[in-house]
């Protein structure tokens, strides 16, 4: 049972390793369940794998059908990494190159020179990012 405080995804296990299971899970946009879908082409859906460290002690089996679950605060600290935090660093660096003086394209090349800057940082950073997002399997 989901609650609120947790995400979870059903996925289906595609490899296991001694040290990493891997799920894929099928996301799915609201209309692509529509009978009409194949009609209007404005149904989609994404294939995406989640790596999660294997325990021993699990058994799981190669297309299994399991939920994937994270917690909720951890998702929305993704948010916070992946959307909040650039959008506010775009926004800042823009206003503030064009109150400092400088020209639009300027400021434009500042704010997205600043967001490439802080999306490599946060590419740099992925192995410690990844240990903070931990994904378990629940049956």
């Amino acid at each position: 049972m989901t609650s609120y405080s947790e995400i979870s995804h059903r996925g289906r296990i595609v490899s296991i390793t001694p040290e990493v299971t891997t799920v894929e899970i099928v996301s799915e946009s609201a209309c692509s369940a529509c009978h009409a879908k194949g009609l209007c082409s404005l149904g989609d859906s994404a294939v995406k794998q989640v790596e999660l460290p294997t325990r021993g002690w699990d058994n799981y089996a190669v297309g299994q059908e399991v939920d994937v679950v994270l917690k909720a605060t951890m998702g929305h600290k993704a948010v916070w990494v992946a959307y909040v935090v650039p959008l506010m660093l775009l926004v800042t660096s823009l206003l503030g190159t064009i109150f400092a003086g400088g020209s639009e394209l300027l400021a434009g090349v500042v704010a997205v020179g600043a967001v490439a800057l802080y999306y490599l940082v946060v590419w740099l950073k992925r192995d410690k990012l990844r240990k903070d997002y931990i994904f378990n399997i629940r049956t």
